[in-house]
């Protein structure tokens, strides 16, 4: 099983970070892996998704369940895809109010070994990569309060 563990601490609000996780139809926008993504639904308590894998040429696609908690996190919960196992979760700690820290945990196994050969190496990078881009994407977001000029 591979486990993924990464912890931040960013220069913008919790709830800012909470939006961008939450905000699945603008990944394909800063995620360059990320072919599309559709949400079947939503609701305050849960968003069901999929996103479209396109990494140099490798597709594949996965759908979860995200039980939200806002702004404080979500729990990703597997629904389709190349997984025997899937499960994850977001947590924002707000660190006064212009501040927060961004937690990601992921925990996956693929469902046969050809999966695990061909897009290991590409959903490790992936998921090792992943808070780096949404942190970028939220510093390249003028602070709250704060004009962009």
């Amino acid at each position: 099983m591979a486990i993924v563990r990464k912890s931040v601490l960013v220069d913008r609000p919790a709830p800012l970070l909470y939006a961008l996780v939450e905000d699945v139809e603008s990944y394909p926008e800063f995620l360059p892996w990320c072919a599309g993504a559709r949400v079947f639904e939503r609701t305050p308590v849960l968003t069901m998704a999929r996103l479209e894998i396109d990494y140099r040429g490798l597709k594949s696609h996965i759908s979860t369940r995200n039980v939200k908690d806002p702004p404080e996190g979500m729990v990703l919960e597997f629904i389709d895809g190349p997984f025997e196992s899937f499960r994850g979760h977001w947590r924002f700690v707000a660190l006064g109010e212009a501040g927060c820290r961004v937690e990601f945990a992921l925990d996956y196994r693929f469902s046969s070994r050809a999966f695990e050969a061909a897009l290991g190496p590409v959903f490790g990078y992936i998921a090792q990569t992943l808070v780096d881009r949404f942190v970028a994407r939220a510093e390249s977001l003028p602070p709250a309060g704060r004009d962009a000029t």
